[in-house]
C-alpha cells in the first residue's frame, strides 16, 4: 500500500546493492525494447526490479539474476512507462477510488492526479479524507488534489459544504495530497479574493503544484492576473490558441479526451504543426463514464487518440508519463523506466496501438491482457456518506411549474443551449406559449429544474435548456450534477420530472429515467449520491442502459449523460442554473429567466 511503501532513500541501500550485482534482482525483463521518455530513444535495454523500484537499466541485466529472480522475457515488445492521468475526478466514473482503480489499470493506468471536488461539495473536508484514504489503499499511485472551490462560485450556489482556507492548510499535510485541484473560482483570483489567494498561498508554502481552470476566452490583461496568482496548469482550453497561450505563459497545457470532452485534436496541433515544446504539454481525461472505461479505455485510450491526430508516439507518451510526474514535482519518483523510480511498466507490442498486455505496478503484475490480477481494497465507507439525499418533502408536478408573467400569452425565455462533445454552453433565447398561467417548453426546447438536495429546503429552481433532441413525455433527474450536485432534472412532462426526482430521493442518489410514467433505467449511486461501491462492469452495463433509455426518449447526443450532470456547473459558459437560479457565466451574475424582466 502506499502508505507503507518505501521511499527511495529508504530503498536505496538494496537498489546500490542489486545494480552493482551484490543482490539480486526480484524480478528482470528481458528481451523487450524500452522506451526512454528522457530521451525520446528505444532500446534493447532490459530491467532490474528489487522492492517495488527499477535498480538497473541497460543492455545486460544478468549480473542482477539468481535462481530466485523472477525473468519476465517481453518477446521483443516495447516496455513503456506506466501511464500517468494529469487530471480527473474520480467520482465522475461513477465509482469508488477502489473500483476506478480495478477499471483502470488492465489499461495501463498506473497513477493519477485526482481532484474529488465532487464529494466535496456533499460532504466536505470529511469525504475528500474518505476519498484520499481509500486512494492510498490501492496498488497503483493514487494522488489526491485539496478541493479549491466549494462552492465553485461564491454567491451564485450553495452547496452541501464549502471548503476554507484553513482546510486547505490542514489538507496540505495529508500524505497522500499533492496540490490544489482546480482553481476554477478564476474572477476570484483575478479580482484578488482573499480566500482563494490563501488557498493558493498555503499550497505554494506547502511546496506542491496549485491546479488550474480558465474558462474563459479573454487571453489578455485577466489571464494574465490569473496565472500571476499561482495556478500552474490549465486543462479547460478547446482551440490550439487556448494551448499556445497556456504554454507561453509558464502554464501545462492539459489537453483532455473524456468521455464527452474532445479537446485534444483542437490543441495538439500546436507541437504538431506550431512546433511548440511538448514538455509543456500533458494529456489528460478529466472526466470518464464506466461506460468508457470498460468498453475503450482511460489515458491508453487518450495517447492513441493525440498519435491518430498526427503526434509522434513518443512524445505522446511523454505527455501521458514523464511530462506529468514532472509537472507535480515527482520525475524523481514517477514517469519513466529509470533506476530508483517506482517500477509502473507496461508491455506493448505495438506504439500505435498501443494495445496493454502486461502491467506491472510497483514491481507487482497487476494485469495480464485486459485482465486485473491484483486487488483494490475497499474503504469502510460510513451512513453519513450514504445519505445525503434531502428534498425536504415529496415532489410533485406543481414543484415544477414556471409561472407566466401576469397577462402574459407568451413569452421571451432564456434557454441553455447544450453543445455537443463540449463544456461551454450557449446563451439562447426561445418563444414560449403559455398554457393556463404556465410557461410551455415547445419543440427542442423543454424544462429543466434544479431540486436543492443538501439540506432538505424543498426548494426548486426551474428554467429551460434545448439541444437533447427529446421528444414525448420524459424526464431524466440526477443527483450528479457538477459541481454543487444538487439534483439535476430534465424533462418534457412535470407529472414524469416529479417521478424521477422522488425516486432518487428512495434510492439515494443516481440517475434515473423515465417515460409515460414509467421508469426505463436506474444507476443506483448510494455514496454521496455520486458513486457506486460496485464493480465497474456492473455500473457501465446500467449505464448502457441509461444511455439506451435516453435515445428512446429522443436524445441523438454523443455522451449527453455527461451534458446533462454539467447544466449546473457555474464556472463553465454561458449559461447555467443553481439553486439561487438561473447563472450569466460571462459575466459571473444571476440573470432573469424572462428576456421582458432582465
Amino acid at each position: 500500500m502506499e502508505l507503507h511503501f518505501k521511499s527511495w532513500a529508504e530503498s536505496a541501500p538494496h537498489l546500490v546493492a542489486v545494480a552493482a550485482g551484490r543482490t539480486p534482482a526480484d524480478t528482470v525483463i528481458r528481451g523487450g525494447r524500452l522506451v526512454n521518455v528522457h530521451t525520446r530513444e528505444i532500446l534493447d535495454w532490459q530491467v532490474a526490479i528489487t522492492v517495488g523500484r527499477f535498480a538497473y537499466i541497460g543492455p545486460d541485466a544478468s549480473h542482477c539474476i539468481d535462481t530466485d529472480t523472477r525473468i519476465i522475457d517481453a518477446e521483443n515488445r516495447y516496455l513503456i512507462p506506466g501511464l500517468c492521468d494529469g487530471h480527473m475526478h474520480i467520482e465522475s466514473g461513477m465509482l469508488t477510488p477502489a473500483e476506478f482503480a480495478a477499471a483502470v489499470i488492465p489499461h495501463g493506468t498506473t497513477t493519477m492526479f485526482t481532484d474529488p471536488h465532487e464529494i466535496a461539495n456533499v460532504l466536505g473536508l470529511s469525504g475528500v479524507r474518505m476519498m484520499h484514504d481509500e486512494a492510498l489503499m490501492q496498488p497503483i499511485n493514487i494522488y489526491t488534489q485539496m478541493p479549491s472551490c466549494a462552492p465553485s462560485a461564491p454567491g451564485l450556489e450553495t452547496t452541501g459544504f464549502e471548503i476554507t482556507a484553513e482546510d486547505v492548510a490542514e489538507a496540505m499535510g495529508w500524505p497522500g495530497i499533492i496540490g490544489l485541484g482546480e482553481m476554477m473560482n478564476f474572477p476570484g483570483v483575478i479580482n484578488g479574493d482573499p480566500q482563494m489567494l490563501a488557498e493558493m498561498a498555503a499550497t505554494m508554502n506547502a511546496g506542491k503544484t496549485v491546479g488550474g481552470h480558465y474558462a474563459s476566452p479573454d487571453k489578455g490583461i485577466a489571464f494574465s492576473a490569473y496565472v500571476a496568482g499561482g495556478a500552474a496548469d490549465d486543462h479547460e482550453g478547446t482551440a490550439e490558441a487556448d494551448a499556445i497561450a497556456r504554454a507561453r505563459n509558464g502554464m501545462k497545457s492539459m489537453m483532455r479526451l473524456g468521455s464527452a470532452w474532445y479537446d485534444v485534436e483542437s490543441q495538439i496541433t500546436a507541437v504538431t504543426e506550431k512546433g511548440l515544446d511538448p514538455r509543456n504539454f500533458i494529456l489528460c481525461t478529466d472526466d470518464c463514464m464506466a461506460g468508457t472505461l470498460v468498453n475503450d479505455g482511460h489515458m491508453n485510450r487518450v495517447v492513441r487518440h493525440a498519435i491518430d491526430c498526427g503526434c509522434d508516439p513518443l512524445v505522446a507518451l511523454q505527455m501521458a508519463t514523464i511530462n506529468t510526474a514532472t509537472h507535480f514535482g515527482l520525475e524523481r519518483e514517477l514517469g519513466s523506466i529509470a533506476p530508483g523510480r517506482r517500477a509502473d511498466v507496461i508491455l506493448t507490442s505495438d506504439l500505435n496501438t498501443l494495445p496493454i498486455e502486461h502491467v506491472i505496478a510497483r514491481g507487482q503484475t497487476v494485469a495480464i491482457d485486459g485482465k486485473i490480477t491484483m486487488d483494490c481494497p475497499h474503504y469502510d465507507w460510513p451512513q453519513e456518506a450514504r445519505q445525503t439525499v434531502h428534498t425536504g418533502k415529496t415532489l410533485n408536478a406543481g414543484d415544477f411549474g414556471i409561472p407566466a408573467p401576469d397577462g402574459a400569452n407568451a413569452v421571451t425565455a432564456k434557454v441553455i443551449g447544450v453543445v455537443e462533445n463540449q463544456a461551454p454552453t450557449e446563451a439562447l433565447t426561445a418563444e414560449l406559449p403559455v398554457v393556463e398561467g404556465l410557461v410551455e417548453g415547445q419543440g427542442d426546447t423543454y424544462q429543466i429544474a434544479l431540486v436543492e438536495r443538501h439540506r432538505g429546503t424543498g426548494n426548486v429552481t426551474n428554467g429551460f435548456v434545448s439541444g437533447f433532441g427529446y421528444t414525448g413525455n420524459m424526464a431524466i433527474a440526477s443527483t450528479v450534477a457538477h459541481d454543487s450536485h444538487h439534483m439535476i432534472v430534465v424533462g418534457t412532462d412535470r407529472d414524469c420530472m416529479a417521478e424521477a426526482a422522488n425516486r432518487l430521493g428512495e434510492v439515494g442518489g443516481g440517475v434515473t429515467v423515465w417515460k409515460d410514467g414509467q421508469e426505463l433505467a436506474l444507476i443506483e449511486l448510494p455514496i454521496a449520491g455520486l458513486m457506486s461501491d460496485r464493480p465497474a462492469a456492473e455500473v457501465a452495463f446500467k449505464a448502457d442502459e441509461m444511455v439506451a433509455a435516453m435515445a428512446a426518449c429522443g436524445c441523438t447526443l454523443n455522451n449527453a449523460y455527461m451534458q446533462h450532470s454539467l447544466l449546473a456547473l457555474v464556472v463553465i459558459p454561458a449559461l447555467r442554473i443553481s439553486d439561487l437560479g438561473l447563472v450569466d457565466v460571462t459575466k459571473f451574475e444571476m440573470t432573469k429567466l424572462f428576456e421582458e424582466d432582465a
